[in-house]
């Protein structure tokens, strides 16, 4: 994900010489080297002159990272954490009780520069500092600033998880084309280009969904009978149903993330 991120800003007009990677391992690092980025192994000097910082671990690996930067961390630096599950509350614990601390939700179609970010900021983060963090997404896709950041737990569960259920989604569609006797590249497209296009003409189009699906569907026309199947077997409570126990358990999750290791 900090590679899609870095990519978009570059791709926005960013130069390399705006960033500065903290990257442990060979591999990854040498991304950000190809690209003439700044690059080191562990926190330095370099890392207090960056006013944003992106923590952009995986979530067993934050807190280690968040006390090795802690020495090079100013008053005025806005800290930016992609770390799914993790609160501000304990990335600011782990930062000496720093008060700029954005936490974001993004989504693996920030790649294509088609995601939506969920963005939650601290009272101590202000005007500016919530702009500054928006525009290290703004080439990632869409941001939604939340009120409160408990709600960054539905975020993950529709947005962030999302991709996951439309692939699928997806998976029906282009199985069910090569049983009715499609190549499997003519599958995959054909699933593809629905999912597309309806997401398009969703966007576009301000008419309800439950609307734009009634205009497709004529009763005892082949949508119909599609639905009808789906209707039967509850598939839209199924999704809801779903949908809820992926919002509880990233609230569970971050409940056990909060807990100090033993």
């Amino acid at each position: 994900m900090a590679t899609a991120i870095i990519d978009g800003l570059l791709a926005a007009g960013r130069t390399p010489a705006d960033f500065f990677v903290v990257e442990p391992f060979e591999a990854t690092r040498e991304v950000s080297v190809a690209k003439g980025i700044a690059t080191a192994t562990e926190p330095t000097d370099a890392l207090g002159d960056c006013g944003i910082w992106v923590l952009a671990t995986k979530p067993q690996t934050l807190q280690g990272a968040c006390e090795a930067a802690r020495p090079f961390l100013k008053p005025s630096t806005v800290v930016v954490s992609i770390a799914a599950g993790m609160r501000i509350e304990t990335i600011a614990g782990w930062l000496g009780g720093h008060g700029r601390v954005v936490r974001t939700m993004p989504n693996t179609p920030a790649k294509v520069g088609l995601g939506l970010t969920g963005m939650f900021a601290t009272a101590g983060c202000s005007v500016a500092d919530r702009t500054a963090a928006d525009r290290v997404f703004a080439a990632s896709g869409e941001r939604m600033w939340v009120a409160t950041e408990a709600m960054l737990d539905p975020i993950t569960a529709i947005t962030g998880s999302g991709p996951g259920y439309v692939f699928y989604f997806m998976e029906a569609m282009e199985r069910a084309a090569i049983e009715l006797g499609f190549a499997p590249d003519e599958a995959r497209k054909l699933s593809v280009a629905a999912f597309r296009g309806a997401a398009e003409l969703a966007k576009q189009d301000p008419e309800p969904l439950s609307t734009l699906r009634e205009r497709v569907t004529s009763k005892g026309g082949t949508t119909y009978a599609a639905l009808s199947h789906m209707w039967d077997a509850k598939v839209g409570e199924t999704i809801t149903a779903a949908l809820h126990k992926a919002s509880e358990r990233a609230a569970e999750m971050a409940e056990q993330l909060a807990k100090p290791a033993k």
